[in-house]
């Protein structure tokens, strides 16, 4: 059997927890099912995962706080997995980083076009960064593309999920140009974006947190009234 990704659910119901693991396998997907995050911390320890199915709702440490602390070490992609009514909650897991979510009761169909679409997106960011180290420098800030780094001018490092990443890929790429939600979501081919919703908005205001002289009143990251953001920095390619 061709093994098309590793999957691990951190999921406490002991009916939706198999459920899921049977028809990530029944799709040729090796996954692994755990009950909390103590059981996730070993399942990752012991084999590298490609994505991560994680509920809300967890005895001991919850989802959210999960979601911060694998943000806080790395990269591994994220569908979040929510009530339907916790709309609070499911801006708070983007906001931390979580690369997509899906509300429960959720159809399995759009489960898998949803975990399809995050691991397509991680494929391509691999595969087509630079072969060599791309790096563009913008308002005091170092970006190599190459290697996913994001680094102040004195070399202090700012943690970027991978929403964040390819964000801010997109707009160093179009400086000084006006995007309308459409086109970031074109550009950054985040197709789970929702354009009438505000997880556009959301992923803008987390990047703003990070890069931001004040977040409170933006000045590289300005939103256009009926039009959409404007990346105002120049940006000038440096050597790695």
């Amino acid at each position: 059997m061709n093994l098309a990704a590793r999957i691990v659910i951190v999921e406490d119901d002991r009916e939706i927890g198999p459920l899921v693991r049977a028809l990530l396998e029944r799709e040729n997907y090796a996954a692994e099912w755990v009950r909390s995050g103590s059981e996730m911390d070993v399942a990752l320890a012991r084999q590298r995962a490609d994505l991560l199915i994680l509920d809300l709702m967890l005895p001991g440490e919850d989802g959210l706080s999960i979601c911060r602390r694998l943000r806080a070490q790395g990269h591994l992609p994220i569908v979040m997995l929510t009530a339907k009514d916790e709309d609070l909650d499911r801006i708070i897991g983007l906001e931390l980083g979580a690369d997509d979510y899906l509300g429960k009761p959720f159809n399995p169909r759009e489960l898998l076009a949803r975990i399809r679409a995050v691991l397509r997106r991680t494929a391509a960011a691999t595969t087509l960064q630079p072969s060599g180290h791309e790096c563009l420098r913008f308002a005091g800030y170092v970006f190599d593309l190459g290697a996913r780094e994001l680094r102040r001018d004195d070399g202090t490092p700012i943690e970027l999920s991978a929403g964040d990443y390819d964000l801010l890929a997109m707009f160093v790429h179009h400086p000084q140009r006006v995007l309308s939600r459409e086109q970031i979501m074109e550009f950054t081919r985040r197709r789970s974006w929702e354009i009438y919703d505000r997880s556009i908005d959301i992923a803008a205001s987390r990047l703003r947190r990070k890069i931001e002289p004040d977040p409170a009143h933006p000045s590289l990251i300005r939103t256009v009234r009926n039009g959409g953001y404007l990346f105002t920095p120049l940006v000038e390619r440096v050597a790695p």
